[in-house]
């Protein structure tokens, strides 16, 4: 996926990049692991008991409403709301300032920049985000168990080594007794193929709500000037 051709925005909180929105599509913790936490290796049994723990807190949500604040490696901020339904189903809304939307309608993953009315998609499986997203890309297939050191905390890294292009996604799980699985997603890093790191923190979920597929769709900027609410 190819967003180089977006300007940077400086109306964005100073300056969000286009990368940031590509890593962030190309990826989905509240607390980042020290590197002093990392261990130097795990048993083999006990990684795939953590990797089977993340695998189940994933397939475990049906929907989900999270805030999110995203951040870039410049350490520029935007914050929102994600809304998840799978599989497949996700969106992006920003603040009120960012005139951008991201969605994922199951098949594939759209940005809409309503500041220069563009639209531009990609098909999910072309980014780490499918981790999260696309059955075909499961983490019990593609994940790596990071050692932490704190058996509260799960961080498991999913890279394609067939397709370096994807890029990788780093999701980190804090053990929540009242999270599908007994584990809540908190965070991702995602790394695009340029080295373009994003951040993007979860917060206040909410499980099983009621959602719409119509939260899933969007107005086309090139047909209207209204931003859908």
């Amino acid at each position: 996926m190819n967003i180089s051709n977006l300007t940077n925005r400086p109306s964005l909180l100073g300056s969000i990049s286009s990368s940031a929105f590509k890593t962030l599509l190309a990826g989905a913790a509240a607390i980042a692991v020290p590197a002093a936490m990392l261990a130097t290796a795990a048993p083999v049994a006990a990684a795939q008991s953590q990797i089977d723990n993340a695998v189940e807190a994933i397939r475990g949500i049906s929907t989900m409403k999270a805030d999110f604040v995203q951040t870039d490696r410049q350490g520029r901020s935007v914050s929102g709301v994600m809304t998840l339904k799978r599989p497949g189903k996700i969106r992006f809304e920003y603040q009120k300032d960012v005139n951008m939307l991201i969605v994922s309608n199951g098949k594939s993953l759209t940005m809409i920049d309503y500041d220069v009315n563009q639209v531009q998609r990609w098909p999910i499986q072309d980014s780490p985000l499918g981790a999260l997203l696309d059955p075909k890309r499961d983490i019990a297939k593609y994940g790596k168990l990071i050692p932490t050191g704190n058996s509260e905390v799960i961080s498991v890294e999913v890279r394609d080594p067939k397709r370096p292009e994807f890029g990788v996604i780093t999701m980190i799980f804090i053990r929540n007794g009242a999270a599908p699985g007994g584990w809540q997603l908190t965070n991702w890093v995602a790394l695009d193929s340029q080295n373009n790191r994003t951040t993007v923190k979860l917060r206040n979920h909410k499980y099983g709500v009621s959602v719409s597929d119509k939260s899933f769709t969007y107005d086309d900027p090139r047909q209207t000037t209204r931003r859908p609410r």
